[in-house]
């Protein structure tokens, strides 16, 4: 091999390992703050509210502007949009440090969120146009991998931090990181698209307005509820503005996304596929970590700690997925993914108040290897569907679906685990003295608080309040792995089989279309 040959291999893995390190960065600011919120409020102040927005501002905001964030980067180049990402990323995270308070604290959020849409369609989508197509499964799978380790580890790594130091070095941590990302970035070569038509203004503000007024319902829905006024006005007014940005595009003559994309199976599948893997992991963490806390009465670092067994299969499958589905087709290979996300899901259903360890982390390992077999097919899918001037577009696009699963999942999870407590605990409150009714009636935390107050001849109160709360954790387990299975089967059906006279997979074809799916 020439010297020319070997440097851009050289280059090419760097830009793997940087896209790696920057994709699961992102995706470990989403939850990282998750176990510092007790500590957030003690020193900032923050009422309920405001903690929830701290957590999803960041979202809101990467989940509106990620696919104008990814059109961008098609037009003025991937690596420009990476780098201006992380600074931008970088600057907003450290702002905490220097002014506090919630306001100022969700106000920061919101605008490294910004900064996080321009990162995560370009780590994709560099790597996807930058590589031939028979190193791009691999890299794929890799880069599916690290999303998933950047969920665990963002747990697992505040944890660590808030076991010596203050919130404050979360914040830190995260602006050091992405900083240091942004200087050795600089060495990797730019790749933008061939052909630059116009911004599409119209597509770009009514797709922002659409998914961020869905996700906004979604993250209101736990504590409203699903039948309140601002949350059916906000998922009515997101699915006009989606039905707008419909009509707009098959109008356009360079639209931001070519919504007839979605009709194609592999794209359509992959990019359903990608949503329910998320829906259903965030809403089963949501489940877990309090499990983890409130019932095993697990530190926030021991409960990161024992969810780091789900990085093995991320670790040890995702690079070998894409492999699988050339082999197998991507209808076996999402049906099995997605199956046993389910069947994950009814293993969780399963716990009780007297569980173990033990009967949390093997539920967890079934799902974490449903994702590792899912998650980069599906996404090699979406982007398989696009020419690779449109790449960035359609990393937004597998965003995009990410986020607004994320959301749904949380707040579908939240929303049946507040309804199965509640029913559960009402049937004691009528022997309660009326001022420890609303506590209690709230969450098991404040039921926990006033049992601690009230002192040992409590502890039938909390007991009743933990049988109530597993109570209700097996409800939402349960309905999300019967949707899961049932999204598994319908997706399977409508997604392409093995390709008939498919190259080996370590052969390079011309064109993702060369051959016809069975």
């Amino acid at each position: 091999m020439d010297s020319t040959a070997t440097r851009l291999s050289v280059i090419q893995r760097w830009a793997l390992m940087l896209s790696c390190a920057a994709v699961a960065l992102i995706v470990a600011s989403m939850a990282a703050l998750y176990t510092a919120l007790p500590e957030i409020a003690a020193a900032t102040g923050a009422t309920q509210q405001q903690l929830t927005w701290i957590v999803d501002g960041y979202t809101l905001a990467l989940a509106c502007l990620v696919l104008p964030g990814g059109a961008l980067g098609d037009r003025y180049g991937r690596r420009r949009m990476l780098l201006t990402g992380l600074g931008v990323f970088a600057l907003f995270s450290a702002v905490p440090l220097l002014l506090d308070g919630p306001i100022w604290l969700i106000a920061a959020r919101s605008a490294a969120g910004v900064g996080a849409a321009l990162v995560m369609p370009s780590t994709l989508s560099l790597l996807t146009a930058g590589l031939p197509e028979s190193r791009r499964g691999v890299a794929v799978g890799m880069w599916a991998g690290s999303v998933g380790m950047g969920a665990v580890g963002g747990i697992l790594v505040s944890g660590v931090l808030l076991q010596f130091w203050t919130w404050l070095s979360i914040m830190a941590a995260m602006s050091a990181s992405s900083t240091l990302l942004a200087v050795t970035g600089c060495v990797i070569p730019e790749s933008i698209a061939s052909a630059r038509p116009g911004f599409d203004p119209w597509g770009t503000l009514t797709s922002a307005i659409g998914v961020g007024l869905i996700v906004a319902a979604a993250t209101e829905t736990p504590q409203l509820g699903w039948s309140h006024p601002l949350v059916i006005g906000a998922a009515i007014g997101g699915l006009l503005s989606i039905g707008a940005f419909a009509l707009i595009e098959l109008r356009m003559a360079a639209p931001l996304l070519d919504v007839r994309l979605f009709a194609d199976r592999r794209f359509g599948t992959g990019t359903a596929s990608v949503a329910i893997q998320f829906l259903v992991s965030f809403g089963m963490f949501m489940l877990v970590v309090q499990f983890l806390q409130l019932i095993l009465g697990y530190r926030p670092l021991i409960s990161a700690l024992a969810m780091a067994p789900m990085m093995i299969p991320f670790v040890t499958i995702s690079p070998i997925s894409p492999w699988l589905a050339e082999r197998f087709g991507l209808r076996l290979q999402t049906f099995c993914g997605l199956a046993l996300l389910g069947v994950g899901l009814l293993a969780v259903a399963r716990l009780s108040v007297d569980g173990t360890y033990f009967d949390v982390v093997w539920p967890l390992l079934i799902v974490s290897l449903g994702i590792s077999l899912s998650a980069a097919p599906a996404t090699t899918a979406i982007t398989a569907g696009v020419p690779a001037d449109q790449h960035g577009v359609a990393a937004a696009v597998n965003d995009v679906s990410r986020e607004v699963g994320a959301a749904i999942g949380i707040a579908l999870a939240g929303s049946i685990l507040a309804a199965g407590y509640g029913h559960q605990i009402a049937t004691i409150l009528p022997m309660l003295p009326q001022q420890i009714r609303g506590p209690i009636s709230g969450s098991l935390v404040g039921a926990l608080a006033v049992a601690e107050h009230l002192g040992p001849q409590a502890q039938p109160l909390a007991d009743a309040a933990k049988a109530a709360f597993v109570h209700g954790v097996r409800q939402a387990a349960a309905i999300l792995g019967a949707l899961t299975l049932v999204a598994a089967v319908a997706i399977g059906l409508l997604a392409p089989g093995r390709r008939r006279g498919r190259t080996p997979p370590t052969a390079t074809t011309s064109s993702p279309q060369a051959a016809e799916p069975d």
